[in-house]
């Protein structure tokens, strides 16, 4: 979810708001608040790290009280044993958050969803234990007694101090986290929640995508821990225990997961609420399941969400409206690339017993369209598959141009210049349409993370190139006044429209459109054939796996039709509409195959 106010104006609210919170103490606040406000930004910590993995990247790690933990013991050990300076503590907590983020996140790499939260989980689980493995070091279930106070290059910390560190770190997190998520890596992550098929098709690296994710998410929960370790000079595992863990699911619930600021909400309803009844230790378990029901029943997105869409009623309108009249979609024109060859040479693939291919081969040739047609089950998605890198072939070779790409991971073949549309278009949510184009870029246009989170020249130079590049597609492609529409209310149309935009994007010298035209009306289809030759104009080569003859009537230099995973037949539209073979598979003997020419070379 993006922010509802510019990064200018968002900043200085947040410094403004910061500047408040340290005043506080020297302004004669009580105590009282001084620590609540306290644990209120320890819990938004650990629930911007859920927020992160959940709301952004959609993989639900319950681990965050297991790193939490590690935090804190880590700290009130080095600060018994050796030093109790809190930069040094803090270091150590993230060295040791880094680690277990890293090792409980683990399971994520092969498995998602429930399976995912069962494993993390079940490490929260272990907690208890494994401090009573290590009771003599790290007291045991009687709890870690004498953490002296935290210092700070050589001068112990008063309490009002300590507070302030902890509000000055939380800060510098959140502005940190805010500039990840709003930024091109916020949108891969939102990638990824959407399908990771989808991250591997615009080159990202779902591996290296999922451990950075969760690396990154165990930062906050670490220095969470270690904060709390000073907070009252004990440490016990009784606490570390199934509550905490309701509590930041439901903190991240309610304020909104999908949100930066939602955890700083959620966190301080979580605190806030239990100080109204000194019955709530009784029922804690209830009350927090009550909140957690709530918030995932009756609140959309969380109260940020709320706060978002009434925002958005009120000036998204505004703020979407184009700063200038774009220029009609014909002035426009896709940049200029070198397209390849697809060779493809003796494929095979079986699933099982089944033969899907059975020694196909054809040559798609650079800057021409390509389609590939046949019968459901002939074979036609297993090759696109191929070629996208989703699958493996058992035998035979796939090259772009002069490269091997067979065997590649999909990532790499979108790298390698591959771009491609899938049969149900997939849009991620929480995207404009413009930051949905701009998505093919990730890959292909990579920026490092630390420039993003920093605000470094790098970042502010992709920025630029992104919106130009964006700008000039959405113009080819007649988008220009939905830029900030966000990607998933469209219809399916212009989604799938939008899906070509994306792979064109990348700088794909070959894009693979997997029944682009399926479902489109006449009008859609209309606009998809002008697209398609401007595509081939700019040397795109374009291979096209469509049932609508007559679309590929229209545009095709060059058909290839398959027929029970082997070519039955190839050559120009109209040596395909009348080739007995082909007739006699697709219609029976004596049929024909017929189909309307659309407007092309009139339009064009």
């Amino acid at each position: 979810m993006k922010s509802i106010l510019t990064g200018r104006q968002l900043g200085l609210v947040w410094i403004a708001v910061v500047g408040v919170l340290v005043a506080l103490p020297w302004v004669g606040a009580d105590p009282a608040n001084i620590r609540l406000i306290t644990l209120i930004a320890i819990l938004a910590l650990s629930v911007s790290a859920l927020n992160l993995t959940l709301g952004y990247a959609g993989e639900l790690a319950l681990n965050q009280v297991a790193i939490y933990a590690a935090g804190a013991y880590v700290s009130a050990y080095t600060a018994i044993n050796h030093s109790a300076d809190l930069l040094l503590c803090l270091a150590l907590s993230v060295v040791a958050a880094l680690a277990i983020g890293l090792l409980t996140g683990a399971p994520g790499l092969r498995l998602g969803g429930w399976t995912l939260a069962i494993t993390s989980f079940f490490v929260v689980l272990l907690v208890p234990s494994v401090v009573n493995v290590f009771g003599e070091t790290l007291g045991g279930f009687a709890g870690l007694n004498g953490i002296p106070l935290p210092s700070l290059f050589g001068r112990e910390l008063s309490t009002e101090e300590f507070y302030v560190v902890l509000i000055i770190v939380a800060a510098l997190w959140f502005a940190v986290f805010r500039n990840i998520v709003v930024s091109r890596h916020g949108s891969a992550l939102l990638v990824l929640k959407e399908s990771p098929v989808l991250a591997a098709a615009v080159g990202t690296s779902v591996y290296r995508t999922k451990m950075v994710t969760y690396a990154l998410s165990g930062i906050p929960a670490g220095m969470a821990g270690c904060f709390a370790a000073f907070l009252d000079s004990f440490l016990s595992p009784v606490s570390l225990n199934i509550n905490l863990v309701i509590v930041i699911l439901a903190a991240s619930i309610l304020g909104g997961s999908m949100s930066v600021y939602g955890a700083i909400v959620g966190a301080a309803i979580m605190e806030i609420g239990p100080l109204r009844t000194s019955a709530f230790d009784q029922y804690a378990t209830i009350a927090y399941g009550v909140f957690l029901v709530i918030g995932g029943l009756l609140l959309r997105n969380g109260i940020a969400g709320i706060a978002h869409r009434l925002w958005d009623a009120r000036f998204g309108a505004r703020r979407r409206r184009p700063a200038a009249e774009e220029p009609p979609a014909a002035e426009f024109r896709f940049p200029e690339v070198e397209g390849r060859a697809l060779r493809i040479s003796k494929v095979g693939k079986s699933f099982g017993g089944n033969r899907a291919l059975d020694g196909v081969g054809f040559v798609a040739e650079a800057g021409r369209i390509t389609a590939l047609v046949g019968p459901n089950g002939s074979g036609k998605t297993t090759l696109m598959n191929l070629v996208s890198g989703y699958y493996r072939a058992d035998q035979g070779t796939i090259e772009l141009g002069d490269r091997p790409i067979s065997g590649l991971p999909a990532y790499r073949v979108a790298r390698c210049g591959v771009g491609r549309t899938f049969q149900t278009p997939m849009v991620p949510h929480g995207l404009t349409v413009a930051e949905t184009i701009t998505t093919g870029r990730l890959g292909s246009h990579p920026v490092p993370m630390i420039a993003s989170a920093l605000r470094l020249p790098a970042h502010w130079r992709a920025l630029a190139e992104e919106a130009e590049s964006g700008r000039r597609i959405m113009g080819a492609l007649g988008l220009s006044h939905l830029a900030g529409v966000p990607a998933a209310d469209l219809a399916l149309g212009t989604r799938r429209m939008l899906e070509l935009g994306r792979a064109v994007a990348g700088g794909s010298a070959l894009i693979l459109l997997d029944e682009v035209a399926s479902g489109l009306d006449e009008s859609d289809i209309q606009d998809l054939v002008a697209v398609l030759g401007k595509l081939r104009d700019a040397g795109v080569t374009i291979v096209l796996v469509e049932h609508n003859f007559a679309l590929v009537r229209a545009i095709a230099d060059h058909v290839v039709v398959l027929a029970e995973g082997r070519v039955l037949a190839e050559g120009d539209p109209e040596e395909i509409a009348t080739h007995p073979d082909v007739v006699s598979t697709y219609l029976g003997a004596g049929g024909e195959i017929s189909g309307t020419r659309l407007a092309t070379a009139e339009s064009e």
